[in-house]
């Protein structure tokens, strides 16, 4: 079941979040993986727009929302290739004609999940404060 962000759900989506980030992510510096779980907890899951995918009582993946940007969409990694993520971005589609998201390039998961929902790459850039490349994903309904 999908639902809006609970403040009884921070922590579940902060494990949520580390689980599939340190999957997707294992090229992050430990430095900037601890300045991004403090800026998630603190910053982002407050000021953004984010649903909840929730199984058996628990939040098992998420999707955060800025506008038509995606975020952040992370799933529990026991729970990848079962139709979670396509599920939290379809809800979002309801809301949205276009949408654009941000992905490291080195993230080989989450850029398979976006290119086969049908994400196009507009733009690249160097991030230095991770120092990685990020491509920046477009859809359009």
């Amino acid at each position: 079941m999908i639902r809006k962000r609970e403040e009884k759900d921070t922590d579940e989506i902060m494990n949520v979040w580390y689980q599939a980030s340190s999957l997707a992510h294992p090229f992050l510096e430990a430095d900037y993986v601890e300045k991004a779980k403090k800026d998630l907890r603190d910053v982002y899951i407050p000021n953004t727009e984010t649903w909840v995918y929730e199984e058996n009582s628990s939040v098992i993946g998420f999707i955060s929302m800025i506008g038509n940007e995606i975020g952040g969409l992370f799933v529990l990694p026991n729970k990848h290739f079962k139709g979670v993520g396509t599920q939290l971005v379809n809800f979002i589609k309801e809301f949205h004609v276009e949408l654009e998201v941000e992905v490291f390039e080195r993230n080989a998961i989450g850029r398979a999940f976006y290119e086969k929902y049908g994400f196009l790459q507009i733009g690249r850039y160097y991030h230095t404060e991770s120092n990685n490349d990020i491509l920046r994903l477009h859809y359009n309904d």
